[in-house]
């Protein structure tokens, strides 16, 4: 775990350069735009579908009692909008992680190898086509199964917990291929994803705790009041594509020293 340490003093330092700020504009101007659209046609009819929906099924009273059960009957009058926030709140968090890793883990490539390796080979084992893919079929997958969450929301710190751990698993998929796409061959990032699982799950698991609290910061606002939704959704934006950009410059710092160990023990192997 000392490599861990290690890549996140360095992430640390890098995380507020004026460049790796600079690279956080177009994934967080693509985020924006999308989610402003979004929120701005899309808010009010999901809100009334919703609406319109617990009214038929007479869901308001179900949804009262368990709440008043669980000891939160003061939310029953914002359930409609609490919900909307569980549905957006995943595919907010996938599209922030598509963007940054197709339009900045790249660049923060680049940026750390040529800067802190640049005697390392490129072996170019990932291309942009497996990039996007993983990453679009991580974050589907990651959207579903914190669907599937979503009555843990009624004990959060089990939740919070829980989904911490989607953090962990779908943010090790995706960072550690993007960081090793252009300097390790698919031997190479297969046997790394393999022998370093768990330090890997760690950085995840570490960024994830980090990124419950927007979310947390979104459901409040909800409560407070729902003028305010948008607005904090969209600052929610904001700290998940800060969040993602310091854990693919630890994730990158991390896994070049790793592959860099790698190939040295391969040489002394081979001697």
């Amino acid at each position: 775990m000392k490599g861990v340490a290690t890549a996140y003093r360095r992430a640390l330092r890098a995380q507020f350069t004026g460049r790796m700020l600079l690279l956080s504009a177009t994934p967080l101007v693509l985020s924006l735009l999308l989610w402003g659209v979004v929120l701005w046609f899309g808010l009010q009819p999901l809100l009334d579908w919703l609406h319109g929906l617990f009214s038929e099924y007479d869901a308001f009273e179900t949804s009262g009692n368990v709440l008043a059960t669980l000891g939160l009957g003061m939310l029953k009058v914002v359930v409609v909008p609490l919900l909307a926030i569980a549905l957006l709140l995943p595919l907010m968090i996938a599209s922030s992680l598509l963007f940054m890793g197709v339009a900045a883990m790249p660049a923060i490539e680049r940026h750390v190898g040529n800067r802190q390796y640049p005697k390392l080979e490129k072996k170019e084992g990932g291309s942009f086509v497996g990039s996007v893919a993983i990453n679009l079929g991580s974050s589907a997958m990651f959207a579903v199964l914190w669907l599937f969450t979503l009555p843990l929301y009624a004990i959060p710190p089990l939740a919070w917990l829980v989904q911490a751990s989607l953090w962990a698993w779908v943010t090790s998929r995706v960072m550690s291929y993007d960081a090793l796409a252009a300097h390790a061959s698919p031997a190479e990032r297969q046997a790394l994803m393999r022998t370093r699982r768990m330090p890997l799950l760690a950085i995840g698991l570490a960024t994830g705790l980090a990124g419950a609290l927007p979310g947390i910061a979104w459901m409040g606002g909800a409560v407070i009041s729902i003028v305010l939704f948008p607005l904090l959704a969209l600052l929610s934006l904001w700290l998940y594509i800060m969040i993602f950009l310091f854990a693919g410059l630890w994730f990158q710092y991390y896994c070049l020293e790793a592959l860099e160990e790698l190939r040295a023990e391969g040489v002394a192997q081979a001697v």
